[in-house]
């Protein structure tokens, strides 16, 4: 029998139209292809909420936490924190609000693409439920701010501040902070909650500042000129350059008020079922303690490979365990890992096929619903779910300009060239996304200076080096959450949990206990440096064969970009692993040093 028998698909002819559709794309310059948004183009990170008139005198006290990030992250570490006692916390943000990715970007459409009652933090403990299923962006904005308010996070708030470096000092153990407001606060301890994709970028393109329209990013929608019903696109001619997760659901708003609406393709994503729908009032009332974090597991574990008897959420995320249970864990270890691979690109294909056959019975122009298909690993890319993206292809004042994989050629004052046409334009939209894989104080927009004066950017020069995933050996009674060498999930918020949990029991620890200094050990970093590049070797092969993405740093993935992967285990080992070390009480890993007076 033949890998191929009872197929409906040729398994050999796939792999080789991935394989080109990948060589297509592929660029010398990897991540290096994006502009940074920064001189000439620092305007595209202006923050449009806000008119810049705010100040305040500069601070030189000190708190026992400073988090650096009011979005999901710091929020969950500050709850934390004050369920744990903690009275001293201030947060830190750029933006005039707490949110992080709900205050900044609020384009049209947008929502989340995890069911709101798992992707929404704390809802049984506020004693809220989501409208929709899959919450709108207003909603879950809104819920963050009754977050903060609920556990007294603006008390002590430093917001519309900027940080410029965080220096640790020896001498009296505490960070000092310093920011664009004039501020020198010290604080004991650090919790770096500045979030994974948080600094927007544009794409390297010819010509980038020279077009005379009007332009801005998706993450800084000028609702001023577009309208807040974008009522005044109307009578305009509009290009939107990216065809990522935002894309997906600002592109149907877009199409239905313009007068034209390009869309220029680079790689077309995965579009699968989304059937969103309002909360029964019937099922809300009927939930019991507990049902929250209960139905964050299930999840967790569905969209992680694992099993469940119940599916709870029941939706395209789960789909595809539930369709494909190749795709579990095989916990055991009873298949033979070479055929356990085979059955996984198997299933993998099967439903990607379904994910391009949805595309053909939704789009009516032939050569357009060839250009939409996506030709990769379903986890290639993020996938993405909408209800009304396709069948925006269908409308007349609608053009998709598919690139085959090269980018746009060139932007003129005009408008953008794609193969030697012009595509005349009044407003260009970039819906490119966010940095990831640049330098720590590049994506920031600060150095963290630990012992000795070593930078993050210099320690992790050769790659991330963490114990958990939180802590870094040289940079005391600070934790920096992200999902390098962190649990693998869909769901970001839970693993912001888990992390912000893990962060706030050891402040509280060392704070009750009086100990000056927590810092990761040599030895323990290490340990869990080669744990996580071990577990990556199945992982980076086969983020080897997919398209260039932000997952595989534009296809030049390395030994670096392993070493700061997720630690890949079981669903919820990672989490489990950061319970026990915690029930232990023992901070094996940690080196803890005795109370040091403050000068």
């Amino acid at each position: 029998m033949t890998e191929t028998a009872g197929l409906t698909f040729d398994v050999a002819a796939l792999r080789q139209r991935y394989a080109d559709e990948r060589a297509r794309r592929i660029r010398p310059d990897g991540i290096a292809q994006y502009v940074e948004i920064a001189g000439e183009f620092a305007r595209f990170g202006e923050d449009p909420w806000v008119d810049g008139t705010f100040t305040r005198e500069p601070l030189t006290d000190e708190v026992d936490v400073a988090i650096i990030g009011a979005g999901f992250g710091g929020l969950l570490t500050g709850a934390r924190l004050r369920e744990l006692g903690v009275d001293s916390v201030r947060l830190i943000d750029r933006a005039a609000d707490v949110g992080g990715t709900w205050y900044w970007n609020r384009y049209p459409g947008i929502a989340c693409d995890v069911e709101s009652y798992v992707y929404i933090p704390l809802l049984e403990e506020l004693g809220y439920i989501p409208a929709e299923k899959y919450a709108k962006g207003a909603e879950i904005f809104a819920h963050c701010r009754r977050i903060a308010e609920h556990y007294d996070l603006y008390r002590d708030a430093c917001l519309q501040t900027d940080v410029q470096e965080i220096r640790w000092d020896a001498t009296s153990s505490r960070w000092i902070i310093r920011t664009n407001r004039g501020d020198e606060m010290r604080a004991k301890f650090v919790s770096m909650a500045n979030g994974y994709q948080a600094k927007p970028k544009l794409p390297g393109i010819a010509g980038l500042g020279s077009f005379r329209g009007h332009a801005f990013h998706t993450s800084r929608w000028d609702y001023a000129y577009t309208g807040e019903k974008l009522e005044n696109l109307a009578d305009k001619r509009v290009g939107i350059i990216g065809t990522g997760a935002t894309a997906i659901q600002c592109v149907p708003h877009l199409a239905a008020a313009t007068q034209h609406l390009y869309v220029f393709q680079r790689t077309p994503s995965s579009v699968d079922v989304r059937a969103n729908q309002p909360t029964d009032p019937q099922w809300a009332n009927a939930l019991q303690p507990g049902w929250q974090r209960e139905r964050i597991q299930n999840f967790q574990i569905l969209t992680a490979g694992g099993q469940a008897a119940e599916d709870l959420v029941a939706d395209a995320w789960t789909s595809i365990t539930r369709k494909l249970p190749v795709m579990r864990h095989d916990s055991d270890g009873a298949l033979d890992p070479i055929q356990r691979s085979r059955d996984i690109e198997i299933a993998d294909f099967a439903k990607m096929e379904e994910i391009r056959g949805r595309v053909d019975e939704i789009v009516a122009d032939s050569a357009t619903a060839e250009a939409l298909k996506p030709w990769y690993g379903y986890f290639c890319k993020r996938p993405c779910f909408h209800d009304e993206y396709l069948q925006t292809f269908n409308r007349d004042n609608v053009t998709l300009v598919d690139t085959r994989g090269r980018g746009v050629e060139r932007i003129t004052e005009s408008g953008v060239v794609v193969d030697g046409v012009t595509y005349e334009l009044d407003c260009l939209i970039f819906a490119t996304g966010f940095e990831v894989g640049t330098d720590y104080s590049r994506r920031t927009g600060f150095e963290l200076i630990g012992r000795d004066g070593a930078t993050l950017t210099e320690r992790w020069s050769d790659g991330v080096r963490t114990f958990h995933g939180l802590c870094a050996n040289g940079f005391p009674n600070c934790f920096i959450e992200s999902i390098s060498q962190a649990g693998l999930t869909v769901n970001f918020p839970y693993l912001l949990d888990v992390q912000a949990t893990h962060a706030a029991w050891i402040i509280a620890w060392a704070l009750e206990h009086g100990a000056s200094e927590v810092e990761a050990s040599p030895g323990a970093e290490a340990a869990w440096v080669d744990t996580v590049v071990a577990r990556s070797a199945a992982t980076a092969a086969r983020a080897s064969t997919c398209t260039p993405g932000y997952y595989n740093r534009e296809g030049k993935a390395d030994a670096k970009t392993r070493q700061g992967s997720f630690f890949f285990g079981t669903p919820t080992e990672y989490a489990d692993i950061l319970a026990a070390w915690r029930a232990t009480g023992e901070l094996d890993g940690l080196d803890i040093r005795g109370p040091k007076a403050a000068p």
